[in-house]
């Protein structure tokens, strides 16, 4: 017998059983949720940015649009201001918390650790990267961070001979006498020179290169090229449509990065079968030996692969963050002479020498204006964490934003540290204005409100390497140049890529005395 649909009675039983089933499911989780949020006090949060609250669509014009204009960063702060520092962003497969309260971000990114991951990075990052410390979770993560932690004790970072060597390739192709030059370039080329001597103990010598020797050049464009495809490779759906990718000629490019870094995991390797007896050493073969980045790494774990990735990752976070500080912080410089000549009084008693690692951390004025740069112009400018678990915002709910709020598994939590770093009822009215003397005093003690290097376990395993390559560069440009003065008539423009520099380069002009 056969009932209206003509469905076999058993069929429909069945087909009864399942569906009862998944509401049942369904019904289940609700009311647990709705009991956990209960329990914790939880209020939704009032506004959204979306007028289509369920594909989010209404976003999409005004996203291109931004993109187009090169102002999708530039644009937050009043979103937020619009919207509220926790406030809600419907997307076509997804749902997000977008906040700006150092209270929640303390919390996803420290308190409630456990309770999210990153794991979404890994489609995009890992053909060039691999599986290392910047894409990975879990014990995978903390195995990574272990690995590679001891290779960034103060000794390691305290030596600035490297620095001094570099500086002076740098300072080669400067010139003196007024004519334009592009910052920016030069200080991508210095951070990956640095990097990879840092690194492998040889640098690829970006800066020692000619324009005629481009050719010699291969990784590093190579690994520029490679980037873009990563940002391209992460642009959600179905904003995908609106930009080209070739993934073919990305998978050149990551071939070519990933096979130039095998030379020195496969140096790193024989050196370490090799060694002498440490009995044997002389203290300055010791010392050398130590400083090779890959060769600790190697003497840690017999894993190729995994030294290979982890090399990547950190070559990665190493070269383009402290570029992109030193490209918005020139930029900024070059503007302003009263700021160029109160450093140039700072790094006076030196009398020309290069700093100690003690002189250099000791000036004030130094630090303050990396801490502004990295304030006003984050390289990092927002970031998120993918909830795994139900868990709970301490902040945000309710009409007022002041209750807690509850953060349902799979759910997305976006914080905007660029926007963050711009509120006024943290860093007062003229939160928008480059300023280094708000830092001077003590008085300044943002926390979890300033947040350039990330927190947290997860919080910036190279932020001093970064700050001391930065700060070497910054005193000695002040000591060899007596004018900086900047040749671009408009504003700090963004850039967007894995990390956020000028769209016009720095263009200055030097001169010496």
């Amino acid at each position: 017998m056969h009932n209206l649909v003509g469905l076999p009675p058993s069929l429909v039983l069945v087909l009864v059983t399942v569906l009862g089933a998944i509401a049942y499911v369904f019904l289940k989780g609700y009311f647990i949720r709705r009991q956990f949020a209960r329990a914790h006090g939880c209020q939704p949060v009032a506004r959204s940015a979306n007028k289509d609250p369920f594909f989010g669509l209404d976003m999409i014009p005004g996203t291109i649009r931004a993109l187009k204009e090169n102002r999708l960063i530039a644009r937050t702060p009043e979103f937020y201001r619009r919207y509220g520092n926790t406030h809600t962003v419907r997307g076509l497969i997804s749902q997000q918390i977008a906040t700006i309260e150092p209270e929640n971000i303390k919390t996803v990114l420290s308190l409630n650790f456990k309770d999210y991951r990153l794991g979404f990075r890994l489609p995009s990052f890992k053909p060039l990267l691999g599986e290392g410390i910047f894409d990975t979770d879990g014990e995978q993560w903390a195995s990574s961070r272990a690995l590679i932690r001891p290779s960034f004790s103060r000794d390691q970072v305290a030596d600035l001979t490297t620095l001094e060597n570099l500086i002076q390739d740098l300072f080669a192709l400067l010139p003196r006498d007024g004519r334009t030059v592009d910052l920016q370039e030069l200080f991508f080329q210095y951070t990956i020179d640095s990097a990879t001597e840092f690194l492998f103990g040889q640098s690829v010598g970006t800066l020692k290169k000619s324009q005629s020797e481009q050719s010699e050049r291969g990784f590093a464009e190579a690994f520029y090229n490679a980037q873009k495809a990563i940002l391209t490779r992460g642009i959600p759906f179905p904003l995908k449509f609106f930009f080209s990718h070739d993934e073919a000629e990305a998978e050149k490019y990551n071939q070519i990065c990933r096979t130039f870094v095998q030379q020195f995991v496969d140096e790193a390797f024989q050196a370490v079968e090799l060694k002498k007896p440490e009995t044997e050493q002389s203290d300055s073969e010791t010392k050398r030996r130590k400083r090779i980045f890959s060769h600790e790494l190697a003497a840690r774990t017999t894993d190729r692969t995994r030294v290979l990735d982890e090399l990547m990752n950190v070559l990665l976070a190493g070269r383009d963050t402290t570029a992109s500080l030193l490209s918005n912080l020139f930029f900024v410089l070059a503007k302003d002479p009263a700021i160029w000549e109160k450093l140039q009084r700072e790094v006076a008693f030196l009398e020309g020498r290069p700093p100690t690692y003690t002189e250099l951390n000791n000036m004030k004025y130094v630090q303050c204006c990396m801490n502004e740069s990295l304030r006003l112009h984050p390289v990092v400018p927002r970031n998120q964490r993918e909830a795994i678990r139900d868990t709970v915002l301490p902040v945000g709910g309710g009409t007022d934003g002041l209750s807690p709020v509850f953060v349902s598994k799979g759910t997305f939590v976006s914080y905007n540290v660029y926007a963050m770093h711009r509120r006024a009822d943290i860093y007062g009215p003229d939160a928008e204005i480059f300023r280094p003397e708000r830092w001077e005093d003590g008085k300044l003690q943002p926390r979890w409100g300033y947040l350039p290097f990330n927190g947290g376990p997860r919080i910036c395993i190279g932020q001093r390497y970064a700050l001391t390559e930065a700060g070497y560069v910054i005193v000695r440009m002040a000591q060899e140049f007596r004018v900086l003065e900047s040749r671009d008539p408009g504003p700090w423009e963004e850039s967007r890529g894995l990390t956020v520099t000028s769209r016009n380069g720095t263009k200055v002009a030097l001169t010496a005395d």
